[in-house]
């Protein structure tokens, strides 16, 4: 498996063209026996469809020979019942190719999507969303194309070319070597071809995937670069990726340009010497006038099988470098081999079973000692920073942009790994936790939430799949969701998400703390989770949160310091160390970095106030 690089970005792996066959041959031989099926069928409906160059050759002897009409009945008769047959068979033929295609693809896509799922969170941000969303969608959609269109095809032309030629040398031997004379131009052609097909391809994936990243940072990220002025310098990035994109698809549009010329030349030539082969077989009495129509037939009927194989390897080498990539995804070990490695003290080589015993936290307590963290060598975000939050204790974050905050609240939440120092949950380290109890045991709700498409019910039983309508009813109106929900067009049966019922930034919102409170975890993390919501909407969310976080350890990222007042105990950040903690009283009348703040937000929620009632 090799990894391909970015300047800015670790993407996710690729994976070698020699795993990429042994994976597609593991799932043929898991599925052989309609593999073999569907070969049988393809190779018969092949041959039935060679009978009919050597049947019209017979029917131009005939003439020639000035024989009678009822001469002519039986082989036109024939020549009905072969392309009857040859349409029964290449039906039969195409129906398992599918079959044998969709069940591949189905099962390659379930091993993806599951590993995709699994991955940790820290190396799916080191590579960017958009490599990964690239993969799960354009680079399937490639396979799948080709699954469904370009293979079957591609199957049927190899098998026409293998058996005509075959049905050549059957005719005469000479044909066969003059049908041959194309086949130098042929292979050089696609050993030029490929030489340059395999790496561009691959680049050009490479380099879409790298557009969709820019793409979604510079879109996901507009607030801030506007808040910065940094417009100028993402439209510049966003055009180069994007002509970094284009000059490779230019390139390949020149290349197959090539392609096709060269296998024109090598048509000319090789339909010459059939014809001209023919001429001197028939003038020197050794083969007739319908045998050599049949050899001018059948090299006649190549054009199209080599062409569109030949037409289909492009598609194939686009399909290969996509497969690749989803291998090189699904081939990565997930969080559970991570944490079992991971584990202190233990190796493959232990009692895997005993390793593998869940430990249990024995509180809902948070504790950081000397923690450090950076996310490139020697460009430090947090410095020894030490925390310690009492069981049930609501304590919020604060600090100005980019003091660390969020990196603290990914760091405890196991997103991350700290570069140095320790976090223990519930007095359990959480390399000892490992990635499954971690996610039991607390809960990041960010700003960002998903609402995924389909009824509403269906969204909540994500977070308890076995949650009855009542125990989502009771969580719904824990967070003060139950009024708007019942009066959706069919209440919890309402369709959400793309194509659905849209809404609001405040709903998505609740309906993420509704999915915290069927959860369940005995440790919430809120990472500015009213930031997108307007004021109103942001004093709802904010009731809605201590309702949902009543009885929960809380770590409260606050962009609001009203959910910082509110709070049992405030951590001030600053450069990425800890710099003030204390009550929201005892900071105000400190007169320290937590007082400054508190009082520039107050001077602007009079000012919003004031123009409000004005």
């Amino acid at each position: 498996m090799t990894a391909t690089s970015d300047p800015a970005r670790e993407l996710l792996p690729t994976a070698t063209g020699k795993r990429t066959a042994a994976v597609v041959g593991g799932l043929l031989r898991r599925n052989r026996v309609i593999a073999v099926s569907a070969f049988l069928a393809m190779v018969g409906a092949t041959g039935i469809g060679l009978l009919t160059a050597p049947l019209l050759g017979h029917i131009v002897d005939i003439v020639a020979e000035k024989g009678g009409v009822g001469a002519i009945t039986v082989p036109v008769v024939l020549l009905a019942v072969v392309a009857l047959a040859r349409g029964a068979a290449t039906s039969v033929g195409l129906t398992l190719v599918a079959r044998l295609g969709e069940g591949m693809l189905a099962t390659l896509r379930e091993r993806f999507i599951d590993k995709a799922l699994h991955l940790p969170l820290e190396q799916v941000e080191q590579a960017g969303s958009g490599d990964l969303t690239a993969r799960v969608t354009s680079d399937v959609a490639e396979v799948a194309k080709s699954v469904r269109e370009a293979l079957p095809e591609l199957g049927r032309s190899l098998l026409t070319i293998t058996l005509t030629l075959g049905a050549l040398a059957v005719l005469d031997w000479r044909f066969l070597v003059a049908a041959l004379l194309a086949a130098p131009i042929q292979l050089l052609t696609v050993r030029w071809y490929l030489r340059r097909a395999v790496p561009l391809y691959a680049a050009q994936r490479v380099a879409i995937g790298a557009q969709q990243q820019q793409l979604l940072d510079t879109v996901g990220g507009a607030r801030t670069v506007r808040a910065f002025r940094l417009t100028d310098d993402h439209v510049e990035r966003v055009s180069q990726r994007s002509q970094g994109a284009v000059d490779l698809s230019l390139r390949g549009i020149r290349l197959v340009t090539g392609f096709f010329a060269r296998l024109n030349l090598a048509e000319y030539i090789g339909l010459g010497g059939v014809l001209a082969t023919g001429f001197l077989l028939v003038n020197n009495g050794s083969a007739s006038i319908g045998t050599a129509t049949a050899a001018a037939l059948y090299f006649h009927s190549l054009f199209n099988p080599i062409n569109a194989a030949l037409v289909l390897l492009d598609d194939a080498q686009k399909a290969g470098a996509s497969l690749a990539r989803i291998i090189g995804v699904a081939d990565l070990p997930g969080e559970t081999d991570d944490a079992l490695e991971g584990r202190p003290g233990v190796s493959r080589g232990t009692d895997e079973a005993a390793a593998e015993r869940p430990v249990v936290p024995v509180d809902a307590s948070v504790k950081v000692a000397g923690l450090g963290h950076a996310y490139k060598p020697g460009h430090d975000i947090l410095h020894d920073v030490d925390l310690h939050i009492s069981a049930r204790e609501r304590v919020a974050l604060v600090g100005a942009s980019g003091a660390g905050k969020t990196t603290l609240a990914k760091l405890i939440a196991g997103i991350h790994r700290p570069t140095s120092g320790a976090i223990a949950l519930g007095g359990v380290g959480i390399d000892e936790l490992g990635p499954a109890s971690i996610r039991s045991t607390v809960a990041l709700i960010s700003q960002e939430v998903h609402v995924f498409a389909g009824p509403l019910r269906d969204d909540l039983r994500l977070a308890r799949p076995g949650a009855t309508d009542g125990e989502l009813r009771e969580a719904l109106a824990r967070v003060g969701a139950l009024t708007w929900v019942d009066a959706l067009p069919e209440g919890l049966s309402t369709v959400v998400g793309d194509g659905g019922h849209r809404l609001t930034v405040a709903q998505a919102q609740q309906l993420a703390l509704v999915r915290l409170v069927l959860t369940d975890p005995p440790i919430a993390i809120l990472d500015e989770a009213t930031a997108d919501a307007g004021s109103a909407g942001a004093r709802e969310l904010e009731e809605s949160a201590a309702r949902a976080l009543e009885g929960r350890t809380a770590l409260i990222v606050a962009h609001r310091l009203t959910q910082a007042a509110s709070a049992d105990r405030v951590v001030v950040l600053d450069a990425g160390r800890v710099v003030e903690t204390g009550t929201h009283d005892e900071l105000v009348a400190a007169g320290g970095r937590y007082a400054a703040l508190w009082e520039v937000w107050a001077d602007n929620r009079r000012d919003v106030d004031t123009e409000t009632e004005g």
